[in-house]
């Protein structure tokens, strides 16, 4: 090759000292020369020509002819001079596009047969390509390339983006792969569909377990509703407007179930999230650093300096020395200080589990709201996913308090670290795995079962269906369960932690559903709400978000139980404090309404029980109940409950101050005082002087309430199980309230006069 080079290189010389201008001649013949002394001076100092790139065109396209090389390093050579920041992008787009076509054919064969290195022989397209310099070059452009608008144009590829799905099955791709799908499908406005990627389940079943990991990070994508944002999208009437347009299920809806029927998929996860990390003796993993995002950007960039970490270790095993070289830099010097600094390898070893399982979680718990949510809650017991957190709470997932986190929402970005991240996931997988559903006692231990037994022994109730139903083979192990964990760190985590709102979230949802004495007794005995009456009494708890899901945990866990009211009448002992706590209630209505309608419902059931003494002597001296028990602060809360919501601004938030309204209303029904209700809120009306307001307004929400809720079979369980007032009652109440007769003294068109009278216009003019 050397020989044939140095030929070439003198024919060129010669053909160009034989035409052209002697100037011409002279810098052609000294260019020549320049490039054989250079190529000598890289042979002796290693600093000479490193890339094809740097030959000159007239040489490139004389040697072309002869190697049949397609061109092929000329269009190099054009692509690295088109390849800076003010570059056209176009011109680099039609060079590309050339090159593309050359290589296409031989690009496929390469990764489905997962050649090592291209061959001359079969590849030669790609061979030239290689020797040429052409990773480097598309590198480069990479860089260049950096802008929402190339990035969408890629991401308008339908066929492309399958192509980098077939990709990723070549393990020496696999990671930058990956992040390009992941920045493509960030700017997409479509959801892509799973099951139109080729061979979906045979790619995934080959993935190791770290890949996996990664391709959770593009799987959240496919799997999560697009971000509605902050604007008027997100109420609940431009939802169901949206409904009607479309009522076949959501492309993130189909990945989901996709997803499922792949065959150890769920088994493979969990035993992701569960998996164990080995931490060595005296290691230092500190994992709150300041700058975090600053160096780290993602679990692909920590998989980078994994990979170089093991093929290192690997490599020192056998006495041989890692030399990486990038762009003709030696990096191994630099890869053991910076290895070095981040205290590798252990250090390292836990940050990167930790981050592989906050992908792995998020995957687990949209999965878990999703239609198929009963399928998963099998699998997810099935493979012990439960046992396996509770295992590695002390150890990992809550090793230590957090503090300086931030709230973050749902859908809200988030630069927190990986470890802040971790926790947030893994308590919104509880509260997903418990709402609503049996499974929740997987979070106990047998020794933690057997209590709850005992509860309802001892109290003489019959003992719920869903707890004798439990598989004590899928509990979780030792003395404690998860639940009683999360409560203990729930008890020492520092007053203004965010981490209190996920953690009440969690621990509420394993009460939410039918009431349960013995799961209210169980959280009792823990202590639960003496430190809940702290927080929003004693603590001078600010934040609304905190203040909100304490009063919704306090509200379940005092519902129809009068223990909790004699304990509650024990803490708030004085005046003060309760006034203090009414003012916390009143201060947002929104956050603490359900707090205020489990009260309503338990006054209404002590009410029936006048025979049990405790109920009696608990009723007399509660400040609680008796301050409920006065109508007209009933009617108070009434009237704001009604005023503070409109069809406009109705959320999923805020749409139970709604029913808390109507859960009023249904119980002076039932004691046959509707009437004198109606009546209260239209004189409330006049006095504040702006007649039909509030009741025009009332008229409109239960219109929307019904359009609402009669298509929601889920919505219509949970109401009618935290309330226990059957929902045929809650339609029918809304049916009377609606009526249309101006005779009928239960209607709320009878209380208002014919001038003020607004009840017929359709929502969308509102």
């Amino acid at each position: 090759q050397e020989t044939s080079q140095r030929h070439s290189v003198r024919g060129t010389a010669m053909a160009t000292r034989s035409s052209g201008s002697p100037r011409t001649q002279a810098s052609r013949g000294n260019s020549c020369r320049n490039i054989l002394t250079k190529i000598r001076q890289g042979q002796i100092t290693g600093a000479g020509l490193t890339r094809g790139s740097q030959f000159p065109v007239a040489l490139l396209e004389d040697r072309d002819k002869r190697a049949q090389w397609q061109g092929i390093p000329v269009l190099l050579r054009r692509l690295h001079e088109s390849s800076h920041p003010n570059s056209d992008l176009s011109k680099i787009h039609s060079i590309v596009t050339e090159l593309s076509s050359l290589l296409s054919m031989e690009a496929m064969s390469f990764v489905t047969e997962e050649r090592k290195t291209p061959q001359e022989s079969a590849s030669p397209n790609t061979y030239t390509f290689v020797l040429f310099g052409g990773i480097h070059e598309l590198t480069t452009c990479a860089f260049v390339w950096q802008t929402e608008g190339v990035t969408k144009s890629l991401a308008a590829r339908e066929d492309f983006v399958m192509f980098l799905f077939t990709l990723m099955s070549n393990k020496k791709v696999f990671l930058q792969t990956a992040t390009l799908i992941e920045d493509i499908l960030s700017v997409r406005k479509e959801i892509i569909q799973l099951e139109e990627i080729p061979n979906l389940a045979n790619l995934v079943q080959s993935f190791n377990q770290q890949q996996l990991a990664n391709f959770c990070r593009i799987l959240s994508v496919t799997i999560s509703e697009p971000d509605v944002g902050v604007d008027d999208k997100h109420t609940l009437l431009a939802r169901s407007t949206q409904q009607k347009t479309s009522t076949c299920p959501s492309r993130a809806e189909n990945n989901q179930v996709t997803l499922v029927n792949i065959p150890s998929f769920i088994e493979r996860l969990c035993k992701l999230a569960t998996r164990k990390v080995t931490e060595a003796a005296g290691a230092s993993a500190r994992l709150e650093l300041e700058d975090w995002h600053s160096w780290l950007d993602n679990a692909l960039v920590m998989d980078a300096l994994m990979q170089l970490a093991i093929e290192e270790a690997e490599q020192s095993s056998t006495g041989e020395i890692l030399v990486l070289s990038c762009f003709g830099i030696s990096i191994s010097i630099l890869l053991h200080t910076f290895l070095a600094v981040i205290w590798l390898p252990q250090s390292m070893k836990i940050v990167h589990e930790i981050m592989y399982k906050v992908e792995v979680l998020y995957v687990l718990c949209v999965l878990l709201m999703g239609r198929q949510r009963n399928q998963v809650h099998r699998m997810l017991a099935e493979f012990k996913l439960i046992p396996g957190l509770n295992d590695l709470f002390d150890k990992l997932i809550w090793r230590r308090q957090t503090s300086g986190h931030v709230l973050h929402r749902q859908n809200q970005n988030c630069d927190c670290s990986p470890e802040i991240s971790f926790k947030i996931q893994f308590l919104r997988l509880l509260q997903s795995f418990s709402d609503h559903h049996e499974n929740k006692y997987l979070l106990l231990s047998g020794q933690e079962l057997n209590e709850l037994s005992d509860i309802y022994l001892n109290a003489n109730i019959i003992e719920m269906e869903a707890l004798n139903n439990t598989d004590r083979n899928l509990v979780c192990d030792g003395k404690k369960g998860l639940l009683t964990r999360l409560i203990s760190v729930m008890k020492k985590e520092p007053i203004d932690s965010s981490f209190r709102f996920w953690q009440a979230r969690a621990v509420e949802s394993f009460l939410r559903g039918m009431p349960s004495y013995a799961d209210q007794v169980f959280l009792l005995r823990r202590g639960m709400l003496e430190h809940i009456l702290y927080c929003i009494i004693d603590s001078s708890c600010k934040s609304h978000d905190v203040l909100q899901s304490y009063f919704d945990l306090l509200g379940e866990l005092m519902k129809f139980n009068i223990d909790a009211f004699k304990r509650f009448n024990k803490y708030v002992n004085t005046e003060e404090k309760f006034q203090m706590f009414l003012t916390q209630i009143n201060s947002s209505l929104v956050d603490s309404n359900m707090l205020v309608r489990c009260i309503v419902l338990s006054l209404d059931h002590f009410e029936s029980q006048t025979k049990d003494m405790k109920v009696v002597e608990v009723f007399s001296e509660c400040r609680f109940l008796s301050y409920m028990a006065q109508v007209e602060n009933r009617l108070s809360f009434l009237f704001r409950l009604t005023s503070i919501v409109n069809v406009q601004t109705l959320t999923q938030e805020n749409v139970s101050c709604l029913n808390t309204s109507l859960v009023i209303l249904m119980l002076a029904r039932r004691r046959g005082k509707l009437p004198f209700y109606l009546s209260a809120l239209q004189e409330k009306e006049y006095a504040e002087k702006y007649p039909g307001c509030l009741l025009n307004n009332f008229h409109n929400l239960l219109r929307f309430w019904q359009h609402h809720y009669l298509n929601k079979d889920k919505d219509s369980t949970c109401l009618e199980n935290s309330s226990c007032i059957p929902f045929t009652y809650w339609k029918e109440t809304v049916s009377v309230l609606l009526g249309s007769g101006r005779s009928s003294r239960c209607a709320i068109a009878t209380y208002i006069d014919e001038a003020y009278r607004d009840l017929d216009r359709d929502f969308l003019e509102l």
